[in-house]
């Protein structure tokens, strides 16, 4: 970095705002913990209409993936989100939101190109990481058990 970059990057500290860690860490906790009690509010519904322990999971994770997309097709999630920061990007809604997103911002481009094409760019490399770690954990646990 030239000397004239450190200056800059020296009194662009200076006037930056200091940011509300604690706030944003209280905000995530709650709002990541109420859409996971929304998840288990859900989960018991289901395991009360007919559903074991097993297979109550399944449902719920596709009723809120739908209502993420809902929300987000709205434009509510995207206020929620600013608000709530990572605790509404960490659960399946907020993966289920960047994938949305994603295809809502690239409609107009088509099906293949515009939706088919962009909507996994933010969201691939999550699905091919978690695709990877499930294969070696696969292999560990099949090695020690």
């Amino acid at each position: 970095m030239t000397p004239a970059q450190q200056q800059y990057q020296k009194v662009a500290k200076t006037k930056e705002p200091p940011r509300p860690i604690l706030s944003n860490c209280v905000k995530a906790f709650f709002s990541g913990g109420l859409i996971c009690l929304i998840g288990e509010c859900l989960m018991e519904l289901f395991k009360h209409n007919g559903f074991t322990e097993k297979t109550a999971g399944n449902p719920t994770v596709a009723v809120l993936i739908l209502l993420s997309v809902i929300l987000t097709s709205l434009g509510v999630y995207d206020k929620i989100a600013q608000w709530a920061g990572a605790g509404s990007a960490v659960p399946v809604t907020g993966f289920a939101n960047s994938m949305c997103s994603a295809a809502l911002e690239h409609r107009s481009e088509g099906l293949v190109y515009g939706v088919g094409g962009n909507m996994f760019k933010l969201a691939g490399s999550v699905i091919v990481f978690g695709t990877v770690a499930a294969f070696f954990i696969g292999i560990l646990h099949g090695l020690f058990t």
